[in-house]
């Protein structure tokens, strides 16, 4: 393995001999030169793994030499040493995107730290991490097989998030595959969870039970309207819990996070159901009874959310808030623009509501559309695409302007979605729903050890399209394929992200409360 090459410049470097012999010793190969002008010209001639750069030395300045060095070589890591205390000079080093800087006298071992830190630090990250997940492997694995409660399912899937991210970072690929194979353990536990308590978790009214889509704006949001600041909720449709998670890093540089949460879906995990479910706080089988004309169901023609606004308003009625509210729907660019402009118009109203919709259209493009699939492989590619989109996406431009405002913003979503990987094979009439998740219909044939069926649809509180109709869904990263030219269709969806159906990627909803810093 080769020594790491490092260049020290300094106009009295022969008083740092002692650190110099240290160094060596600790296997670095030492370059030292007296000028800022010698220091350019190494690095014209030769490649260094990082400078150690004196800021007051005769000739060029060290900040002089450092402007040259950064243009040759952008991405070297420089070390400032000076004995300049001055505030100006510090800031005008940082500016210049320095990787540390010191105050003189140093002593041996603060620069090892400081060559450690900007050579090391990816090995000794990798290194911790690794530990670190490995002694929690076993304490996750034991607990996925336990009986739990959802609120103990929101901890394991935000420690499987949090473990995801950390290897991610860490640059870790040796643990990907533990860590996969503990997330399909994982789902496979939490589809038993949902199958056994789900139709039970239906039926618990007021507080009792998990907050879940029908019951997250009473619990989740109502409780904010009664401040004096405006309350601003985010909806991203198909937001998945691990891409909230990356944009809240960039979040982060303006906003405190209140509360990080997770919330149930309903099934199925579409926005027909969920969305209509949050904005009229109801589920599906009321909505139906409660707006006869403005409920759809999965054969009936058109658009299947054009009434959430005329849902929310009746939800603010029952919840006796005579408040004035907005409403606003963003499918594309243009729209996106036109609401930024109108933001500030919204601080007189107590409740402005968002629904916008990139995430899920990004997800439909990646399945038809083979360059977005390659954009987005896999779950750590997509995450990265949404936080790219996120830093330069209208949205973050309204929530930078809404940053230096008194407000709360509320960010949520209406379902997650899977990466799915298994056809199961399932039969079912003309009139059966195309989504590759969840089906409903009459008449359908399938394994019942495949799926997760809810025969009695009332009993899910899901619509009756047909006396005999039923529903079923996939579970864990399972899709449903019909036996007619079945090959083609499993190749085009496989590795596609769906919803519809089971799994902790669609069901644990992110729900977060920020204020401006």
């Amino acid at each position: 393995m080769n020594k790491p090459k490092i260049l020290w410049a300094d106009d009295e470097i022969e008083l740092l001999k002692p650190h110099i012999l240290f160094l060596e010793s600790k296997g670095y190969d030492m370059t030292t030169v007296n000028s800022g002008l010698d220091a350019v010209n190494e690095v014209k001639k030769n490649t260094y793994s990082l400078v150690f750069l004196d800021e007051n030395m005769p000739g060029i300045s060290g900040l002089e030499a450092l402007s040259q060095i950064k243009q040759l070589n952008p991405n070297l890591p420089v070390i400032m040493i000076t004995k300049n205390e001055e505030e100006r000079i510090m800031e005008e080093a940082i500016g210049s995107k320095i990787a540390d800087y010191l105050i003189k006298p140093v002593n041996p071992n603060q620069i090892l730290l400081s060559l450690k830190k900007n050579l090391d630090d990816r090995r000794l990250i990798s290194e911790k991490t690794t530990t670190d997940y490995q002694r929690e492997f076993m304490q996750i694995g034991i607990k996925v097989t336990e009986r739990m409660t959802f609120e103990e399912w929101k901890q394991v899937y935000k420690k499987l998030t949090f473990w995801e991210i950390e290897l991610e970072n860490a640059g870790e690929e040796s643990m990907k595959e533990m860590l996969e194979t503990q997330k399909l353990d994982a789902n496979r536990n939490f589809c038993r969870f949902i199958k056994d308590n789900y139709l039970g978790m239906l039926k618990q009214t007021g507080n009792d039970g998990p907050t879940m889509s029908h019951n997250l704006f009473r619990r989740a949001i109502n409780p904010h309207l009664e401040g004096e600041s405006p309350v601003f909720m985010i909806l991203m449709d198909n937001l998945r819990y691990d891409q909230w998670k990356a944009i809240s890093g960039v979040m982060e540089e303006r906003y405190r996070i209140e509360q990080d949460d997770l919330y149930l879906s309903i099934l199925p995990t579409t926005t027909q159901y969920c969305r209509n479910s949050i904005f009229s706080g109801l589920l599906p089988l009321e909505i139906e009874k409660r707006f006869p004309q403005k409920w759809s169901n999965d054969e009936d023609e058109g658009g299947k959310n054009l009434f959430e606004k005329d849902f929310l308003e009746d939800l603010l009625q029952r919840l006796q808030r005579n408040i004035k509210f907005s409403y606003t729907k963003i499918t594309h660019l243009e729209a996106a623009k036109n609401w930024v402009a109108q933001v500030p118009n919204m601080m007189k109203n107590t409740l402005n509501v968002v629904v916008y919709n990139f995430v899920d259209s990004f997800s439909h493009a990646r399945t038809d559309i083979h360059i977005v699939r390659e954009l987005s492989e896999n779950e750590a590619a997509y995450r990265n695409v949404m936080a790219t989109w996120f830093k330069h996406s209208p949205l973050w431009e309204a929530l930078q302007w809404l940053a230096d405002k008194p407000c709360k913003v509320i960010v949520t979503t209406d379902h997650g979605s899977i990466r799915v990987k298994d056809p199961v094979k399932i039969i079912g009439d003309k009139n059966m729903n195309t989504n590759l998740r969840y089906k409903q219909g009459k008449n359908i044939t399938y394994n019942p050890k495949d799926v997760f069926e809810i025969k009695n649809p009332k009993e899910g509180f899901l619509p009756l399209q047909h006396l005999s109709s039923s529903f079923v869904f996939a579970k864990e990263s399972d899709f449903f394929a019909y036996p007619n030219n079945y090959n083609y269709y499993v190749n085009h969806f496989r590795n596609s992200f769906q919803h519809g159906g089971i799994s902790l990627e669609e069901m644990c909803c992110p729900i977060a409360v920020l204020s401006p810093k």
